[in-house]
């Protein structure tokens, strides 16, 4: 086959959305975009069908192997056991998936590639191919935060009245943080758990109420180091009106000290950061509201010391030098290379770019966590990947480049669930769309940085997984990826838990009891000789399955007495949206518009508050595509990678069920 393109490059972005880019492309403020359309082919709205589920492993799977989930066996962001119905597999491991990725058809036809941070069955590599370079894939935030996070972000708040220095864990949801605080009443699960391997455990977590969905993840709490501010004495150096603090990192086992320092006119706008009073050179400044990225010190989990690296910024300080707030970035170990391949790669990237980032996940709706820490952070990871991406471009030689940046789904469940207020927000619905613009500004930034590749005959492909919609209504404890959905189903009469001695649900689900449970889409009916713990008989199934769908859409809103089931199907029937299979549930739900949380639970094709929508964004430009082109075609995420290959001159990946775009080729 003859490629009519010469070198290909796949612009993932995770979560974009092709509506809102739409509406910030009229206002002007998305002009790198604007010259990418221009340049090449699109719909009129920028729309790819999404498939289903309308989240990351899968469709990002989808988008590589032309595959849909029944045939790639990658169903969610984990895959349900359907034997041991409290458990589920974390799906971003490649040897789960059942399908062809192109990356390993170019590869073995002698075309350099490379999967960058591709949170689709990418890692492990699995082409021994020469050709095939493989970074990360194990977590969709950023590179290496899944197997080299050796602690988490947190803030730290000074003040002369607090007494004693203290780490507080997950004590606190915003900035707005006092001197003396108390410990939330909050869980501690971890949904997965890295090994040393890269992949990630079976999990089980029951959501009891809405702070364990994902509609309580822009709340989750986060650790508050509190310490007094005292005059500074016994420095080695510490010039005159110097003033001290400490510093807990690694959850109190490592201190350092601080001294807060006042400018010429005697105002206090910067602290420096030593190891200890002995030391005469600060490890780090900062000055109040800089962003200040790759300061390497020390952290120590399970015993271990590591060398990290931690970005910090200075979100408040008083200009009497009395009261000081910093952000800490999460810990990074910046020797692991174990998600690298070759491993080598890893060496070039850090000393000619530099460390990898560690993501900012702090949300809770305030304002300054988002705009100060959290954004400010993602500008310096698309920086980072940015020139990394045209570094190894450049220096490597490659022929097609997968690649993944995660800023809008990450920021976006920050900020999405705030843009229709609920009575729960601490900000007005137009500062929340303010801020989610911004995230679409640093998105055409980052894009922007790939533009003159165009001249150097690359073609182009900008695409995402998914978009994240506002949904009009609180969500009901149902069709969350988090776990098993409790609270519909018990009202059903489906699914009960444990009680304790003080008669309060446990997290331990009762199967004496239980005929079906939910995970995310999927609800499995308790099955004698199929479950342990079974209690439905297996010739009762197809009632049970009647009964319980009926029982769904006649389950309405408490807010507004409507349902908020869209679309019940039975296994068989859910390979009419690309699902179904020994992976997927008896039956499969998805939300009607308006009760989602952002992604996950919706059709494709569901709108939401604020011009939001769920559908992925699809752009092509460069060799091989038409110029200034908007076709009416349908485009589909299984669409790419047969489009990719005919592009490139390779075969078709093995189980690949789309079909080639050929409306936008030259």
């Amino acid at each position: 086959m003859t490629a009519k393109a010469k070198k290909i490059f796949v612009l993932g972005i995770d979560g974009m959305d092709p509506r809102l880019t739409c509406k910030y492309l009229k206002e002007g403020i998305m002009p790198n975009i604007q010259k990418f359309i221009e340049k090449g082919s699109a719909r009129e709205d920028l729309v790819m069908l999404g498939g289903h589920p309308t989240v990351t492993p899968p469709m990002w799977t989808t988008l590589a192997t032309g595959a849909y989930p029944v045939t790639h066996g990658i169903v969610g962001f984990s895959i349900p056991d359907p034997i041991n119905l409290g458990k589920n597999d974390y799906a971003l491991d490649s040897t789960l998936c059942k399908a062809e990725q192109l990356w390993n058809v170019t590869a073995e036809a002698g075309l350099k590639t490379l999967v960058f941070h591709w949170p689709g069955s990418s890692w492990p590599p699995t082409s021994d191919s020469p050709n095939l370079h493989v970074v990360d894939g194990t977590q969709p935030g950023a590179p290496n935060m899944g197997v080299a996070q050796v602690e988490p972000e947190f803030i730290l708040v000074a003040s002369p009245k607090t007494e004693n220095v203290l780490y507080r864990k997950k004590a606190a949801t915003d900035t707005n943080i006092p001197c003396v605080i108390t410990d939330l009443n909050v869980t501690d699960e971890s949904f997965n758990v890295v090994e040393s391997s890269g992949k990630q455990g079976a999990t089980t977590h029951v959501i009891l109420n809405e702070r364990e969905s994902q509609n309580g993840m822009s709340d989750a709490p986060f650790d508050v180091v509190l310490s007094p501010i005292k005059p500074a004495e016994n420095w080695a150096s510490a010039p005159e009106g110097a003033k001290e603090f400490t510093m807990l990192l690694s959850g109190g086992l490592i201190r350092r000290v601080g001294l807060i320092l006042p400018n010429e006119e005697g105002i206090y706008d910067h602290i420096c950061l030593y190891k200890n009073k002995k030391e005469e050179e600060p490890f780090a400044t900062l000055y109040r509201n800089v962003f200040v990225p790759e300061i390497i010190d020390e952290a120590i989990k399970s015993d271990v010391r590591y060398e990290v690296n931690r970005n910090m910024r200075v979100v408040d300080l008083a200009d009497d030098g009395n009261y000081l707030k910093i952000w800490v970035s999460a810990a990074m170990d910046i020797n692991n290379d174990l998600v690298w391949h070759p491993r080598s790669l890893y060496k070039k990237v850090v000393d000619n770019v530099g460390y990898p980032s560690p993501e900012a996940l702090l949300g809770g709706g305030d304002e300054v966590l988002i705009r100060d820490c959290m954004m400010k952070n993602w500008d310096y990871m698309g920086e980072w990947e940015a020139d990394v991406l045209n570094y190894l471009m450049t220096e490597e030689n490659y022929d097609i480049v997968f690649s993944h940046f995660h800023n809008v789904d990450g920021e976006g469940h920050m900020i999405m669930k705030f843009l229709k207020d609920k009575g729960r927000s601490k900000l007005s619905e137009e500062k929340y769309a303010q801020l989610l613009r911004e995230v679409y500004i640093q998105t055409d930034n980052y894009i922007g940085k790939f533009l003159h590749l165009l001249d150097k005959e690359w073609t182009i492909f900008i695409v995402s997984d998914h978009a994240q919609i506002c949904p009009e209504h609180l969500p009901p404890l149902l069709g969350d990826g988090c776990g098993v959905d409790l609270r519909v189903m018990e009202e059903l009469g489906y699914t009960f838990v444990k009680k304790d001695e003080n008669g309060e649900d446990t997290h331990e689900i009762d199967w004496s009891r239980t005929k079906a449970v939910a995970r995310g889409l999927n609800i499995f009916l308790n099955l004698k000789g199929r479950n342990p713990y079974g209690i439905v008989e297996p010739e009762d199934k197809y009632e049970e399955e009647e009964r319980l769908m009926t029982a769904l859409y006649g389950y309405k809103s408490p807010e507004t007495g409507k349902r908020v089931v869209a679309l019940a199907l039975r296994n068989k029937d859910c390979i009419q949206l690309g699902l179904g299979g020994p992976n997927c549930g008896d039956i499969m739900i998805w939300l009607a518009e308006g009760y989602n949380y952002d992604h996950n639970d919706s059709l494709s094709s569901t709108y939401g508050f604020g011009e939001t929508s769920v559908s992925p964004i699809f752009i092509a430009a460069g060799r091989g595509i038409k110029e200034n082109y908007k076709t009416q075609r349908i485009i589909r995420e299984a669409d790419v990678a047969p489009t990719m290959a005919v592009l490139a001159g390779v075969r078709m990946p093995a189980q690949c069920e789309g079909a080639v775009i050929y409306q936008i080729l030259e």
